[in-house]
């Protein structure tokens, strides 16, 4: 229970610090302590990338809940990170209950799942933005949030192209609000019935993109504002259903590519 910190920095490879982060819960059986730390700075596209996550748990939980509960946190949270879209071959998350402390979970009914699962979530988020946030030379924290979609899939798809996209990620190290780069990517994500007509886009709260065009009321000096932001938020609105979902990554700098161009495992 000492040794958190010196594991957060043994795994460490291009990291600049060490992620760690803990949280203490209550539930009407008893206090639940989530602690987890994680390791990540470039090769980050989870599917088989260099991230690796823990969290630890005193709560119990039924094996298959646990197993089937920690996909999901997975999904919400360290597989919807991605720095630069390349991947490797070490990528883990891991859920560890110990039953140590009087909270011992059998079910999704059980009082204690709610509030043990949001805790869950709320913690791998913090971490894997934790990974973003020291993402190799990133300058800039992204999130591209994508709403009105038919279904999650395709506003993942939406969401990642954006994301992915070295033109949109050299744009933003840049503070350039490139707004025909951004709607590129919508329109090369893979959507073949999309109706390019209702789509939306904001820069964080400056609306770029009306109706597929640019907002007519829209001025560059605000979109420039937004863009020098250490931290900004772009926000696709499809038009075409209730779907979204939210995926969080950085900008593409000199330094990501000096770093990569000098370091040999």
């Amino acid at each position: 229970e000492d040794h958190w910190f010196d594991a957060a920095d043994a795994i460490m490879t291009t990291d600049t610090q060490p992620k760690a982060s803990s949280v203490t819960v209550q539930t009407l059986a008893g206090p639940v302590v989530l602690t987890g730390i994680c390791k990540g700075a470039g090769m980050i596209h989870p599917n088989m990338a260099t991230m690796l996550g823990f969290i630890a748990t005193d709560a119990g939980f039924a094996p298959g809940l646990l197993t089937t509960l920690t996909r999901e946190v997975a999904d919400l949270s360290f597989n919807a990170i991605t720095i630069d879209g390349d991947t490797s071959t070490n990528d883990s998350f891991i859920i560890m209950a110990t039953g140590q402390s009087s909270v011992n979970i059998q079910s999704t009914s059980d009082p204690s799942y709610a509030v043990v699962r949001e805790a869950l979530i709320t913690l791998a988020r913090k971490l894997a933005q934790m990974i973003v946030r020291d993402g190799e030379g990133a300058t800039k924290f992204m999130t591209i949030e994508v709403l009105g979609g038919k279904t999650p899939e395709e506003c993942r798809l939406v969401a990642k192209a954006v994301a992915h996209s070295p033109l949109v990620k050299t744009a933003f190290f840049a503070s350039d609000p490139n707004l025909g780069r951004i709607l590129a990517a919508i329109g090369y994500a893979g959507i073949q019935d999309l109706d390019v007509n209702r789509v939306q886009m904001w820069l964080g709260d400056v609306w770029v993109a009306k109706n597929g065009g640019r907002n007519p009321d829209y001025q560059e000096a605000d979109g420039q504002r937004v863009m020098q932001a250490p931290e900004i938020t772009v926000k696709i609105d499809l038009g075409r259903g209730t779907a979204s979902q939210t995926i969080w990554t950085c900008d593409l700098s000199h330094d990501y590519v000096s770093i990569n161009a000098d370091y040999r495992s």
